[in-house]
């Protein structure tokens, strides 16, 4: 892909910019009453300049689905904009950091990118465009779906500007379902006539006694669990599960204390030791992998997709193409329940508790020629029409209305999405473009009373396997997160979603980051590893080195970051 270089003065560029004319009709959005349109999206918007353009882009995590826009929602998209997306994204699990750096030092930048953890190396090299003004200009959809959140979206106290919409996740989101925890196969739990699953001595147990009975699957040794350290997915099934275990929300690697504000690596909480002293357990029991600490994310999923591992501790979409796999092979059996497992039961599990409007998003670069029409662009895939399209497709296609204007996804499209995920996506394109615009989360209903989404409680049953319907009513659940405590068990947490705030990129800040996240990386896995007299040892000899690395000197400066945000995201003065 070539890239165009950014321009030198970005500032006079999008003023230049914001000259261009007015922008065309929006529709309804969010939850506004019905408007006597019927079944789809309220009245179609018309993109006032849809003559062919193309847009670079880079998408900072994998998308192997991608199709270039060939499949059935992309031609609509392009239809409809005259935009067509020319894509790269990262391959593997890094994150497109490595890809960024690169970007950030040379200048070299797509018109459009989803940055991720790196927007902070963007905005530093003066590579990002400011949208607060192209938003109040061109974009109505963005701004209304926003419209009680815009202080979440400014960068930071002392730079008050947006440089990304976010786009990983929706507004008023409404969790219907769990999709993450620790998971056990269906068949392992059929076996055992459905046992009581709550705490690690549960999860253990079941997956001990299963292996007993069972020590090959399909000829191939069975493995009661394994984990993807790989890259950054090792905070993924390794080390963020210590503090959802242990009764704390996902804040990355810091623990905040909810009363002071104060941020300390999460790794100091002595519960959190306990965790991973009971991970040790598991490998010198022979229940974990002796593989999860080398293998690829590639090894991981061939793993899971042979169908021999009993257990995982992940989050669905870090195994879902390898589930999908076991689906198409029709082997659902071989598919994973969710449990909210905790290391005793004093604990509760805080995958719920709410962040807030807050997340990754989408940037448009100082290399767009036409930041108005991109922001146009991203504006018509922020709209209702634009949103049912990427999550519904095409009606008629892949969903149809009824009399009562409900709309209808058909048995056998239904069927393909459950058990020919990966070609059915690819074909249909559905799911593919949710990065590229603002969006509305699962349970907020549009101008015709349906939802936005199809993860909805009817529609998520309808796309459960047998298998994991027959789970569900072995433990009388509608949905998995039947199990988990549901949000409002929790507040709010005032400083948003941590993984999205925005940190140093140079100076002691990050050259004492990386000097932790290499001990946390290297010292984790040989803690884990260790013989269980030498754990002790080795836990404490891990803690004191991050102190030696300058961790509490780091860890003062995070804490008054997170002051910074929570008085920027309530008005609060912290002091």
């Amino acid at each position: 892909m070539k890239w165009k270089t950014p321009k030198t003065f970005a500032a006079l560029l999008l003023a230049s910019t914001l000259l261009v004319g007015g922008c065309g009709n929006s529709g309804k959005s969010g939850n506004d009453s019905a408007t006597g349109n019927k079944g789809n999206a309220g009245q179609e918007q018309k993109a006032d300049d849809n003559s062919p353009i193309t847009f670079t882009f880079f998408g900072a995590d994998a998308s192997p689905n991608w199709n270039n826009m060939q499949d059935d929602v992309g031609k609509v998209i392009t239809e409809k904009t005259g935009v067509t997306i020319d894509a790269e994204y990262d391959v593997g699990s890094g994150g497109g950091e490595q890809k960024i750096s690169l970007m950030a030092a040379s200048g070299e930048v797509p018109d459009i990118i989803f940055a991720k953890g790196n927007l902070g190396k963007l905005i530093d090299a003066g590579l990002l465009v400011d949208l607060a003004p192209l938003i109040e200009e061109h974009a109505p959809n963005i701004k209304k779906i926003f419209e009680k959140d815009m202080n979440r979206l400014k960068y930071s106290n002392e730079d008050q500007a947006i440089y990304s919409i976010m786009t990983n996740g929706g507004v008023d989101q409404q969790s219907f379902d769990a999709t993450g925890g620790f998971e056990i196969q269906q068949r392992v739990l059929k076996e055992l006539g459905y046992p009581k699953v709550r705490t690690v001595k549960d999860f253990e147990n079941v997956l001990k006694q299963y292996v007993e009975k069972h020590p090959t699957t399909d000829g191939q040794p069975t493995i009661p669990l394994t984990l993807n350290a790989d890259d950054w997915r090792i905070m993924i099934t390794v080390t963020n599960p210590a503090f959802l275990a242990t009764g704390a929300p996902d804040d990355g690697e810091y623990y905040v204390n909810p009363e002071t504000y104060e941020a300390k690596l999460h790794y100091k909480r002595p519960e959190e030791k306990e965790y991973f002293r009971w991970l040790n357990h598991m490998y010198n029991e022979g229940l974990l992998d002796k593989d999860s600490f080398v293998q690829k994310e590639d090894q991981y999923k061939a793993k899971i997709a042979s169908g021999r591992v009993l257990g995982l501790i992940d989050q669905e979409w870090g195994y879902q193409d390898a589930e999908n796999a076991l689906k198409t092979a029709g082997k659902d059996e071989y598919t994973y329940a969710h449990f909210p497992v905790t290391l005793t039961e004093e604990y509760e599990d805080h995958s719920f508790q709410s962040a807030g409007v807050d997340g990754y998003g989408i940037s448009i670069t100082t290399a767009c020629k036409d930041p108005v029409r991109a922001i146009k662009f991203l504006d018509w895939m922020s709209s209702e029409e634009g949103q049912i399209l990427r999550n519904w497709g095409i009606e008629g296609k892949h969903y149809t209305v009824d009399a009562n204007e409900t709309r209808v996804i058909p048995a056998e499209i239904q069927d393909r999405k459950v058990n020919d995920a990966t070609n059915f996506q690819k074909e249909s394109g559905i799911g593919m473009y949710l990065t590229l615009g603002a969006r509305y989360g699962d349970g907020v209903k549009d101008s015709t009373g349906n939802y936005y989404t199809t993860n909805f409680p009817e529609q998520i049953i309808a796309g459960y396997t047998e298998a994991e319907k027959e789970t569900l009513k072995a433990y009388n659940l509608t949905t998995w997160k039947d199990l988990f405590p549901a949000e409002d068990a929790f507040p709010a947490k005032e400083w948003g979603a941590l993984y999205n705030m925005p940190v140093p990129t140079d100076g002691d800040y990050q050259v004492i980051f990386k000097k932790t996240q290499d001990i946390i990386r290297k010292r984790i896995p040989e803690a884990i590893l260790a013989k269980p007299a030498d754990f002790d040892k080795i836990y404490d000899a891990f803690l004191a080195e991050l102190d030696k690395a300058g961790a509490e000197k780091m860890e003062a400066e995070y804490t008054e970051l997170v002051k910074a945000r929570v008085s920027l995201f309530t008005g609060k003065e912290i002091q």
